[in-house]
């Protein structure tokens, strides 16, 4: 093969235990083909004692993705602009695949790439609590201008009860009982974040909260009690929808409500 040209499928050893793929760009064009040659390649790196087998394949390279896949790779993460084409700088992603992981064509292999490759969804986990006289608590923040409910980010393998129970415990340095689920809220895309579904619970009533809560100082620097108008300029405009939204679904006496963007499903769909 000439100098310079494109380098025969193969691999190649990057950390004790770890081979790369290399020479992506020269598989078969047949598919089926392709999968046999990394599937060859990847029995042979464990067979010489590696664990790990990993490449990087451009984002946008749909094929060669699905080749490793089919071959027992499971994409792992995307590293943005760590690769060139002739276009200029292009995102990678990294697939691997553990010496230890299931057969391709296998069940377990199946499931354990449907976990991989399924999308993820952020679970956001909110609490209402009033004083009892048509206020509700906000938060004024360190990170951000718009105040917030009490609540944060659910973590990996966390209930939703116990994210908010652990939130408010940081946040407010109380424990406050988890009442009903009185929302779903699915969450667009909003700034830097992407699409996102929230649960707000009912955390009850409690007139004196402000007065005994020991406030998080690298999150919180205060916290309001605010009726629905007075909370429009100071919360984020989906904020001020989720509550004008929950109060009517409260003073109707409803279960709980699904909302879009905090706009009642109808609604959000006439718009």
């Amino acid at each position: 093969m000439p100098s310079g040209g494109p380098r025969t499928p193969g691999t190649t050893a990057v950390a004790p235990g770890v081979a790369a793929l290399t020479g992506l760009s020269s598989l078969p064009p047949a598919e089926a083909e392709a999968v046999l040659v990394v599937g060859a390649l990847v029995q042979e790196a464990f067979a010489a004692g590696h664990h790990r087998v990993e490449a990087e394949v451009d984002a946008d390279d749909a094929g060669t993705r699905r080749v490793l896949q089919r071959a027992g790779l499971r994409p792992e993460g995307r590293a943005r602009g760590r690769g060139l084409d002739g276009s200029g700088r292009v995102d990678l992603l990294r697939l691997a695949r553990l010496v230890e992981d299931p057969e391709p064509g296998t069940p377990a292999a199946f499931l354990g790439m449907l976990d991989a490759t399924l999308p993820l969804k952020r679970v956001i986990v909110q609490g209402l609590i009033h004083d009892g006289d048509g206020r509700v608590l906000l938060c004024e923040l360190t990170y951000k201008k718009d105040w917030d409910l009490v609540g944060g980010v659910a973590e990996p393998a966390e209930s939703p009860v116990d994210s908010l129970l652990r939130e408010v415990r940081e946040e407010l340095g109380v424990d406050l009982p988890v009442g009903e689920l009185l929302a779903v809220d699915w969450l667009p895309p909003y700034r830097q974040w992407r699409d996102a579904l929230l649960l707000v619970f009912d955390l009850g009533v409690h007139p004196d909260l402000a007065q005994r809560v020991v406030l998080q100082p690298s999150e919180l620097t205060a916290v309001r009690w605010c009726t629905v108008e007075e909370a429009e300029g100071r919360v984020a405009p989906y904020v001020h929808r989720l509550l004008v939204s929950l109060r009517a679904a409260l003073r109707d006496g409803g279960s709980t409500v699904f909302l879009e963007d905090g706009v009642p499903l109808r609604t959000a769909r006439s718009l």
